[in-house]
Formats: structure tokens, C-alpha cells, sequence
């Protein structure tokens, strides 16, 4: 059987889609995706903190989602994901 493959945005690794968190843009908002089957642009992060370090340090989302994302969505999702990784 087929096991979906996503790339990090963090590390730039392929892992298991299942073993990622997803972060989704759905009509202009960014936020994260628990379930994974939100609709959406998506973007891959692995589950741990450098991925996470990583992608707000040289602002990664920006180049998923093609467009300019601001320090406060960043903040938002930092904390809302380290809050998951506890």
C-alpha cells in the first residue's frame, strides 16, 4: 500500500504524512490543522521543535503560501504548537 510522503518545510525531510503537522491558509487565514483534512492550501511540519525553530527563523511559510505571512501569525502558531509538542 501506498503511504502518503509530505516534505518539511522546517528541514526539508520526507516523512509520513501522518507524522506531520499541517498547517493550512483557507481563504486568506493561516492556522493550524489537527486533523489534517482541513481544506486549504497546506504546508508540512515535522513534530518537533527545530523544524519549528527553523521555519519562524527564515519565515518559511512566506514561500508556501506565497505571500507575506506577519510575525503575529507566526507567534500564534509557535505557541500553539509548542503547547502540542508538551
Amino acid at each position: 500500500m501506498h503511504t502518503p510522503m509530505r516534505e518539511c518545510i522546517g528541514c526539508g525531510k520526507k516523512v509520513q504524512k501522518q507524522a506531520m503537522l499541517r498547517i493550512v491558509k483557507k481563504e486568506g487565514q493561516i492556522s493550524l490543522d489537527t486533523t489534517g483534512k482541513s481544506e486549504g492550501r497546506g504546508a508540512y511540519l515535522c513534530k518537533n521543535i527545530e523544524c519549528l525553530d527553523e521555519c519562524i527563523k527564515r519565515k518559511k511559510l512566506n514561500r508556501a503560501f506565497k505571500q507575506n505571512v506577519s510575525d503575529d501569525i507566526y507567534n500564534k502558531l509557535s505557541e500553539e504548537m509548542r503547547h502540542l509538542f508538551e
